[in-house]
């Protein structure tokens, strides 16, 4: 049995707390809001938001441990075009054939990073991967289906992200800002030997993320959910009618949610009427490419200047971007 960690614990910190703090000085002046119709409300929205993502959460956990186990790191190395722009565009791309949620993303690019994997194709492939992939569009196009404009333009926004940043540090970055303890014998590809053969490893790691990402998931679609029940709805209206100010809240939820890419879009769309559509695109994307659970992996990953430098401009283009497309959606 291995020690439990401090670190893992982190990414419920902030969740939990949002839970808490209103339980104990809020709710109690407030007990009308315990009334049955409440807590019907609130139920009848977290089973739907949780039973309706589950399914594509399950099914991006099997195909990453397929391919986690199955396809060795070595042969997406070959695969990578010298050129620059061949080698990005790749990298946006990959994402289709190996869908990956982001928390198997990092470990899996920390290992293609020490066999030879250019920085920017690295990160481009970071970004992208848990976004653009059948599994995510497939639930987004589900959770926004009368909205499917907005899985359209997750996907394209994704993609000139992942693009115009793994450009960018071609050109600004020479050194490497990899940190140098990399922990070895991490992957799945170590434990095929103990687990009873490759068939038994791909649902061992298969549950482990399910699990993994479950937690996670159930924060979400209750806070979501304590949110739609008990927040009045015109709060929600005012902020969803101030232009910066529905981004940065959605953003800002998206990076406190810490949701995997094939279940966001669920709770993105309890906010459909409340929020402009653009704010919503904003979620969508910046929340797999960096929330609190991501940006702490990174962290271990990266040295601190570029990891920031890193979330600076993940933040900055998505919420530029998402502005931009909000016209057309």
């Amino acid at each position: 049995m291995t020690a439990f960690s401090p670190l893992k614990a982190l990414p419920l910190l902030l969740p939990a707390a949002f839970l808490i703090i209103p339980a104990v000085l809020w709710l109690p002046q407030h007990s009308e809001l315990l009334d049955s119709a409440y807590l019907y409300t609130f139920k009848t929205g977290f089973i739907g938001i949780l039973l309706e993502a589950l399914p594509f959460v399950l099914a991006g956990s099997l195909l990453s441990s397929l391919i986690g186990v199955f396809v060795p790191d070595e042969a997406i190395a070959r695969w990578i075009p010298r050129r620059v722009l061949p080698a990005l565009l790749f990298a946006c791309l990959l994402g289709v054939i190996v869908p990956i949620c982001e928390c198997g993303m990092i470990p899996l690019v920390r290992r293609l990073l020490r066999k030879g994997m250019p920085l920017h194709v690295g990160v481009a492939f970071i970004l992208s991967g848990p976004i653009l992939n059948p599994v995510v569009f497939a639930a987004t196009l589900t959770a926004f289906r009368s909205h499917p404009s907005l899985a359209y333009a997750r996907m394209g926004l994704a993609f000139a992200v992942a693009f115009l940043i793994g450009l960018i540090l071609y050109v600004t970055v020479k050194k490497s800002p990899l940190r140098l303890s990399i922990p070895r014998g991490s992957g799945p590809e170590h434990q095929h030997g103990t687990r009873g053969g490759k068939f038994a490893a791909v649902f061992t790691h298969a549950a482990d993320d399910f699990f993994e990402m479950g937690k996670f998931l159930i924060f979400g679609c209750m806070l979501t959910s304590l949110i739609q029940t008990f927040v009045v709805q015109s709060s929600l209206a005012s902020i969803g009618a101030r232009p910066l100010g529905s981004y940065l809240f959605m953003m800002g939820f998206a990076f406190i949610l810490s949701l995997c890419s094939t279940s966001d879009a669920f709770v993105g769309a309890a906010f459909l009427h409340s929020f402009p559509a653009g704010s919503l695109l904003a979620f969508t994307v910046l929340g797999p490419m960096l929330d609190f659970k991501n940006a702490l992996m990174l962290l271990s990953l990266f040295k601190t200047r570029f990891a920031f430098y890193l979330f600076f401009l993940i933040a900055s283009i998505v919420f530029t971007g998402s502005i931009l497309l909000s016209g057309w959606l």
